[in-house]
């Protein structure tokens, strides 16, 4: 390249006039960015050294909250979501604050009481967010009633959301159409929305449908039309771009570090594309290099453990397929790893659609796309050729009676009734708001974590997640040691695994010697494993050999252990059905089916139970599932507590 276009590019906006119509641009990395790229698991630090920069672009607002942040932070990072906000408010003091709200949903799994949801809103505004956009997964927008009412009250910015879905392969057909879309967006204005978002989470939305959707929207609303598509298949650039063409206001992207793949387009192609044009940004290019240029040299390596380099390509096609957005396959894929079970992938692929049809057509996005999914895999695990549906989970019951809202085609009524069976609320679905069947839930929760709550804002952890919000609790507090899975990792410590696995690659982690022994037939082979890599590794034990003492027999009430890491990296054979529950002298124990965390027990120790009647509620993927005694019997041993992670196999109890 000459001197000359060099110095052309640099000076790009040398005579760049003013757009007349600039789109406008808000930035998701600090929230939907790092949930769809590395896990959710970005850290307050790491978003500090950005957050200024950011400030100083000209977004239209910076994505910062909800979603997944809030469940993730107080999990897996020992964070205080509130903390986040306040944080980083500090930092970026002019642009807009944005997050995601689930409607009734909250940033949790189900729909919360009307006096916690309220009291949400209201806490979340008073730490200074500005803008709620709010979506619900089944688009039963009576379950903004509650939310919207405080968002008004707080003088925020109130963004509906149209959860788009579809049941062809192109918008159109019987569910999900065009005037689906248009009677939808025409419900939120009435509700008072300030603007319209386009929410496509799989990255769907082909660039000519969303050209009529757009057009067809703003010849019928006055808000602004705001496009959010997820990159996931590859369309969302173009798909941009045929927005913009239309009139689209508002358009989602990332910082590019945090762009592509399950995330979003990033924001610099678009900057250029449209530069010089009615639509141009207005924003320096060579500001957002300054931002990328921090994110991917003191951000970025300390979350490569975390991405998935298992792919070669940067799309995935098959999203156009089976429609599952990619927050929802990850998990998808980790849950039947976890099972030895990955090898069921193309059953689960072939089996989503009929569970998404049996339920009500419903859209896949959270919580709605994990209550499929975790169904799903449990069809393609448990059932058998006489049987559909062998362990339906707690949501999907939920969801049945009418807990998440109504859906877009009825639920299957076998289906339906086969959920409810014993169901505590009653046998008969609902057909009243959601939220109008719920008691009141923050005294309880008052009651129950006590003084472990300072404020309201505790409180509000502890109301949407009790297991997981009590615990952290206990670690804000001190009244519990944080474990070291949780603790952040440095730029230095990343460093030394980096010179760690350089070495290991060089066999040079032990000095070679010339005179080295011949291996004897005591040596043994095992797998070292860091970060997402493993080497073969030969131990011989030196000197006098070992004391091996026999086995000793194991009673059956002792916790199942993991099995121990297989020599091979292939895969091993998946079992098609849980292990069935065992039975000797010491009783009939229940095991885990799968990988998750205890919830809570139903029955206690000493106990009366009978077959088929629920003992434990075990979590897996965000989802319940509620175990039931495989006999009849007296309750003898409980091997855990609420709270605790169990692998699959894990005895849970033990049944007299």
């Amino acid at each position: 390249m000459s001197d000359n276009v060099v110095m052309t590019a640099m000076n790009y906006d040398s005579d760049r006039p003013k757009a007349s119509n600039p789109v406008k641009i808000m930035d998701l990395s600090l929230r939907d960015g790092h949930q769809s790229i590395f896990a959710t698991r970005g850290r307050t630090e790491d978003m500090i050294p950005v957050a200024e920069m950011m400030d100083e672009i000209g977004f239209w607002a910076l994505e910062t909250w909800g979603g997944a942040t809030f469940d993730t932070m107080h999990r897996f990072l020992n964070e205080d979501p509130w903390e986040r906000l306040r944080a980083l408010k500090r930092y970026a003091k002019k642009t807009p604050f944005s997050m995601l709200l689930r409607a009734q949903n909250l940033v949790g799994y189900r729909n919360y009481a009307d006096d916690v949801a309220t009291a949400f809103v209201d806490r979340a505004a008073e730490n200074g967010m500005d803008i709620f956009r709010t979506f619900d997964a089944l688009n039963d927008y009576r379950n903004f009633e509650t939310v919207v009412k405080q968002i008004k009250r707080s003088g925020k910015h109130f963004q509906g959301c149209m959860c788009y879905t579809l049941t062809e392969p192109r918008l159109g057909g019987e569910v999900y159409n065009l005037d689906y879309y248009i009677g939808k967006a025409k419900e939120l204005v009435d509700m008072g929305a300030d603007s319209i978002c386009i929410k496509d989470m799989a990255g769907m939305i082909a660039p000519y449908d969303v050209y009529a959707m757009v057009k067809a929207l703003k010849a019928v609303v006055t808000v602004p039309i705001h496009l959010h598509s997820h990159f996931t298949s590859g369309m969302a650039s173009m798909s941009q771009l045929k927005a913009v063409e239309a009139g689209v206001d508002i358009l989602d992207t990332c910082m590019t570090p945090y762009a592509f793949r399950t995330s979003h387009p990033a924001i610099e192609p678009l900057v250029m594309t449209l530069l010089g044009t009615n639509r141009d940004t207005g924003f320096d290019i060579r500001k957002l290099a300054e931002i990328n240029e921090v994110l991917e040299k003191q951000v970025m390596p300390k979350y490569k453990h975390l991405l998935d380099d298992s792919k070669v390509s940067i799309i995935d096609i098959n999203v156009l397929l089976h429609q599952t957005p990619g927050g929802m396959l990850s998990n998808l894929v980790s849950q039947l790893r976890e099972m030895d079970a990955l090898d069921k992938i193309d059953q689960v692929y072939k089996e989503l659609p009929r569970v998404r049809k049996d339920l009500g057509q419903i859209p896949l996005v959270t919580p709605t796309s994990q209550i499929v999914g975790v169904q799903t895999v449990n069809n393609v695990l448990h059932d058998t050729p006489e049987e559909r549906y062998k362990m339906i989970t707690g949501q999907v019951k939920d969801l049945c009676y009418g807990l998440y809202g109504k859906t877009a085609i009825p639920i299957d009524v076998e289906v339906q009734k086969k959920a409810l069976k014993g169901y505590p609320r009653g046998e008969e679905p609902i057909t009243c708001r959601p939220a109008e069947v719920l008691a009141p839930e923050l005294e309880k929760a008052k009651a129950e974590i006590g003084d472990l709550a300072a404020d309201m804002d505790d409180l509000l952890i502890y109301a949407q997640f009790p297991v997981t919000g009590k615990k952290f609790l206990e670690w804000k507090y001190g009244r519990a040691e944080v474990p070291d899975n949780v603790k952040p990792i440095t730029m230095e410590f990343v460093k030394k695994q980096d010179a760690l696995v350089k070495k290991a690659k060089a066999g040079e982690l032990v000095e070679r010697k010339a005179d080295a022994p011949a291996k004897s037939e005591r040596a043994r082979t095992f797998n070292v494993f860091i970060d997402n890599e493993y080497f073969t590794v030969d131990v011989d034990p030196t000197g006098d050999a070992p004391l091996v003492s026999a086995p000793r027999a194991v009673a059956a009430a002792a916790p199942v252990a993991a099995a121990a890491p297989k020599p091979a990296p292939a895969p091993a054979p998946a079992a098609a059905v849980a292990a069935a529950p065992a039975a000797d002298a010491h009783g009939t124990r229940l095991l885990a089916p799968m990988p998750g965390m205890v919830i809570r027990y139903v029955k206690n120790v000493g106990d009366a139970v009978t077959k088929g009647e629920a003992v434990v509620v075990l979590e897996a993927m965000k989802m319940e599932n509620a175990l039931v005694a495989p006999c009849d019997g007296i309750v003898k041993a409980i091997k855990y507590k609420s709270g605790d992670s169990v692998a699959k196999g894990a005895v849970l109890c033990v049944i007299e």
